[in-house]
């Protein structure tokens, strides 16, 4: 097989521009802090879409774009969402851990969808160490990446948590109106 290496060039910079996407998405949500100034859980993962859902996006995209086919509206959306607690790991999902107040942002997995494994392995273009981890520990000890974090907090402590934010909220809805 013959390679074009500017093609391969340019596909290589689309795959590793992916990576300053993911990391900005994470300070976003980490400047939100939606839990305070209490360590948390990033969850992202891929979820298809309904018809619905796709027909709405189609309208919204017809209004900026009326030449705009129903045909390029995406099938899937990769969610994001803070969590206390850690999710069971699945592929096709990425987690972390943020640290407001700080920079620190901990990889706990990065798992594709199982077509794409075998890219991720040493040698090839789309080598990727802490990718190809993930996907090891998820095949051989997905046991170990479900297990709590020494700095998790417990049940009752996330309890709390929830509580002390779900007052707030009651708190503001009321005195806003």
């Amino acid at each position: 097989m013959k390679i074009d290496r500017l093609e391969t060039h340019d596909r290589l910079e689309h795959f590793t521009s992916q990576s300053f996407d993911i990391a900005k998405t994470c300070q976003d949500i980490v400047n939100r802090r939606p839990f305070g100034d209490h360590p948390f859980y990033i969850f992202a993962h891929k979820r298809s879409l309904g018809m619905d859902e796709r027909w709405d996006l189609f309208t919204r995209r017809m209004i900026e774009n009326p030449n705009a086919r129903f045909e390029e509206i995406e099938t899937d959306r990769l969610i994001w969402q803070p969590r206390l607690t850690k999710p069971k790991a699945q592929e096709n999902s990425m987690l972390f851990k943020a640290y407001p107040g700080t920079d620190l942002i901990r990889i706990i997995w990065m798992i594709p969808q199982r077509e794409l494994w075998a890219q991720f392995e040493k040698g090839k273009m789309t080598e990727n160490k802490t990718v190809w981890e993930s996907i090891h520990s998820f095949m051989n000890n997905k046991e170990k990446l479900e297990e709590r974090e020494e700095d998790d907090y417990s049940d009752e402590a996330i309890n709390m948590i929830y509580c002390e934010l779900s007052r707030k909220a009651q708190f503001e809805m009321t005195h806003t109106t």
